[in-house]
């Protein structure tokens, strides 16, 4: 009997990987060809070949399912970040910031729809704020020190959990997007005018 269970589990277990990898492939062609927006979780469960609650049990929104197809590639980032202040530790918190924002944009010009499908909010569950505490927050302690840093050497110091909060609104998609796409910035653009903004010129050098 306990043979048997042991089986079951082990079948049961293999199927749910099956499904989730056939569901992240279905959603990936899905949005390449139509944009994540326009794509609804039930296109997904029937380009899965999966029953709609098949798909809801494991995903239930799209802002999860987006953020299980880019959780590796924001492993990667925060590697890279770690990597990047390890290598700069001697720069100024300014620089050490400018880099950071700097991986930071090339990171959401590659995954741009993803990430806006993982802060969308589509529900009364509040993904946005589930997905910030999976990814923002992980960043925000890091710019709340470097921020701390550059008060040392202000007159007059804004605080700098403040600081790191405006920083991260101004990286959200809506905002990001909204400068790219309306205003016409280049990458390259908004981070100058980010650094313009939220580094002293004291803390730039």
């Amino acid at each position: 009997m306990h043979d048997a269970e042991t089986i079951r589990t082990r079948s049961e277990r293999r199927d749910a990987a099956e499904n989730r990898q056939r569901i992240l492939n279905a959603a990936l062609r899905l949005f390449d060809q139509y944009g994540v927006e326009q794509v609804s979780m039930n296109q997904i469960a029937t380009e899965a070949q999966i029953g709609p609650g098949t798909l809801y049990r494991r995903y239930r929104n799209k802002s999860e399912l987006c953020l299980d197809l880019i959780k590796d590639n924001i492993f990667l980032l925060f590697e890279d970040i770690e990597a990047f202040l390890n290598e700069h530790g001697t720069d100024s918190a300014g620089q050490r910031l400018k880099g950071i924002l700097s991986l930071f944009i090339r990171f959401r010009e590659t995954k741009a729809q993803l990430l806006k499908g993982v802060e969308d909010s589509g529900s009364s569950h509040r993904p946005r704020n589930r997905a910030r505490s999976a990814f923002y927050n992980d960043l925000h302690p890091i710019l709340v020190r470097l921020f701390d840093e550059m008060s040392a050497t202000e007159q007059t110091p804004a605080d700098s959990t403040f600081r790191a909060d405006m920083l991260m609104t101004a990286l959200t998609s809506d905002s990001y997007l909204f400068q790219r796409e309306v205003r016409g910035l280049s990458p390259e653009e908004i981070l100058e005018q980010l650094c313009l903004t939220f580094i002293p010129p004291q803390s730039q050098v």
